[in-house]
């Protein structure tokens, strides 16, 4: 009786590194590529149309932050399982992955053979997290959490706010920001004025290494 095959969709936004994993997957018979993107905005069309099995996610990317596009996936492809592959494993990061139910994270200095395990695990229903990563995590029957959960001013902000103090560290402009979470600029001001009287910051300079510091963005 042949296996069951598994559908992937990768977004990277390094062309080589979504070729090399592309390729390296196509040897397994279970195993089919059946899209891949540079960014999450181009992925979200693509991967509502095929309903992957699982999109292997990288979390650094230009355009839409990784997380926000996770939960937006996961809400309109529910069947869909996300994996974060990434050289970042802060444990900002990790929760976040956690938040938006990701159903792994994988270190990009895991050997392909792990991808491969990963993809066939959480494709059959669990989870799988590298070594790092699981050293950080409790699995409980309510779900998985950090060991210690993060305490900081950065818990005082909605989902909302915590995309656009990502944007806002990128260097994108308010216009920009709301050309790309498709609202207003006015509403943009809004979230910022307010994330800015909750962290006691007010000016973007800080704000970028206030998120820098606490893992909502990379150097």
């Amino acid at each position: 009786m042949p296996q069951p095959v598994i559908t992937v969709f990768l977004v990277d936004d390094h062309a080589l590194v979504r070729g090399a994993l592309s390729e390296r997957l196509e040897r397994e018979p279970d195993l089919v590529v059946v899209g891949a993107a540079g960014t999450a905005d181009d992925a979200f069309d693509p991967i509502i149309a095929v309903a992957p099995d699982v999109v292997l996610m990288d979390i650094d990317m230009p355009g839409v932050n990784c997380f926000d596009a996770a939960r937006k996936i996961l809400t309109l492809s529910p069947d869909t399982r996300v994996v974060f592959l990434s050289g970042f494993l802060n444990d900002r990061y990790v929760e976040q992955a956690l938040e938006v139910q990701a159903r792994g994270y994988l270190s990009k200095r895991e050997p392909p053979d792990t991808v491969v395990s990963a993809i066939r695990e959480v494709a059959a229903g669990g989870a799988y997290f590298s070594e790092d990563v699981q050293s950080r995590i409790v699995v409980e029957a309510q779900g998985v959490r950090l060991a210690s959960a993060l305490r900081s001013r950065a818990s005082l902000l909605t989902p909302r706010e915590l995309e656009i103090i990502r944007y806002i560290a990128r260097g994108m402009t308010k216009k920009e920001i709301a050309g790309v979470m498709h609202i207003s600029v006015k509403t943009v001001d809004r979230h910022t004025v307010n994330l800015m009287t909750k962290l006691d910051i007010h000016d973007r300079v800080e704000l970028t290494r206030f998120a820098i510091r606490e893992g909502l963005a990379e150097p």
